[in-house]
């Protein structure tokens, strides 16, 4: 099935991932359903119900799924897997934040980002379920120091200019480790900065620390001499996730189309641990980064990548972010993100693995 990739600006529903930061002193106006299925999700069509059920025809559907530049349209492609019975439009976004406005302005069935998306979707009712756990690396998101700088711990961070991006991972665990360390963003002087415009500051000298993630940091450390200070292994799960707007539960073409891809993207990540050098290679060229960039975040991972079915320990691992988050004044209030879970496709991702 042929398939076709939209530019982020043809989606006129996106609003822009600034405007995010901006709800989490939103009134929280609560979501239906409640346990690990959806009421809507459940009503229509149990997991269990699934291994019975006839085949669906798929070649009229079509599937609006969110990338990022060299994500999963890439790694589907180049591991073979991308030739569907379905229709894929796939458009490009930079921010899981930014794939959960869209999903919500109704524009996107199928998303992925980390755990912190969806708690900001709780808060503002939004229209977005979590179907799937992506386990992948957090060696590779660290806090970064400049070459020759005299800061050896996270308690000497106090006072010190530190470059992150609220409401993403980096917040998190930035958070986590001050917190270990017996300070708060209170005692630093925290600057949110896109990715871009933190490797420029860091560069420039403007940052005495950083909290980044991917590329960025071999980048640094073989462009700047930066340094790492710590890693987020122990404060970060691992868990990524895939979002899918309810209305993709409730209807029994999109459902099995989506279940169709999430077990491709699992195969893809299978594919992914035997041929790391070829992806490497391939990743190089799309995303204009060195290959022995890519290569030595390869090396290494703290785990392998996979995708999984929905378990209790997922969405606890999520609720210990949302309640960190409330602790420190990030968010409002307590959050429950329960009923932000489905299971509707375990049974499909186990027969998949």
């Amino acid at each position: 099935m042929t398939q076709r990739f939209d530019s982020p600006v043809s989606l006129r529903r996106r609003r822009l991932v600034s405007a995010l930061p901006a709800a989490l002193s939103a009134t929280f106006l609560g979501t239906a359903g409640t346990g690990l299925i959806s009421t809507a999700a459940a009503a229509a069509t149990p997991a269990a119900s699934e291994k019975t059920a006839p085949p669906v025809d798929l070649s009229k559907v079509r599937l609006r799924v969110a990338t990022y530049k060299g994500g999963d349209a890439t790694l589907l492609k180049t591991a073979g897997l991308a030739d569907t019975r379905y229709t894929i439009d796939w458009s490009e976004f930079q921010s899981g934040n930014a794939m959960v406005e869209a999903m919500n302005g109704g524009s996107l069935d199928i998303a992925s980002g980390s755990e912190i998306p969806p708690i900001f979707a709780r808060l503002q009712n939004a229209q977005v379920r979590v179907i799937a756990v992506y386990k992948d690396d957090v060696n590779n998101q660290v806090v970064l120091v400049p070459k020759g700088s005299t800061i050896r711990s996270i308690a000497d961070l106090k006072g010190k200019r530190v470059g992150y991006l609220r409401a993403t991972t980096t917040h998190y665990y930035l958070l986590r480790m001050l917190e270990e360390a017996g300070l708060s963003f209170n005692d630093i002087q925290a600057t949110s900065l896109a990715p871009r415009d933190g490797f420029a500051a860091f560069n420039a000298g403007s940052l005495d620390a950083w909290a980044i993630y991917g590329y960025n940091v071999p980048l640094a450390i073989s462009q700047a001499g930066a340094r790492v200070l710590k890693n987020a292994n122990g404060y970060l799960s691992g868990n990524y996730l895939y979002y899918g707007h309810p209305s993709v539960l409730a209807d029994p073409q999109r459902r099995a189309a989506s279940a169709d891809l999430l077990v491709r993207l699992q195969r893809a990540c299978t594919w992914f641990g035997q041929h790391q050098d070829a992806y490497a290679k391939v990743l190089s060229a799309e995303l204009r980064v060195p290959e022995e960039a890519i290569r030595s975040l390869y090396r290494n991972q703290s785990q392998a990548r996979r995708v999984t079915g929905v378990t209790a320990a997922d969405i606890a691992s999520e609720q210990q972010v949302a309640d960190t988050f409330a602790r420190a004044a990030v968010i409002d209030r307590h959050v429950d993100v329960a009923p932000l879970w489905t299971d509707t496709f375990n049974a499909a991702l186990a027969r998949g693995a």
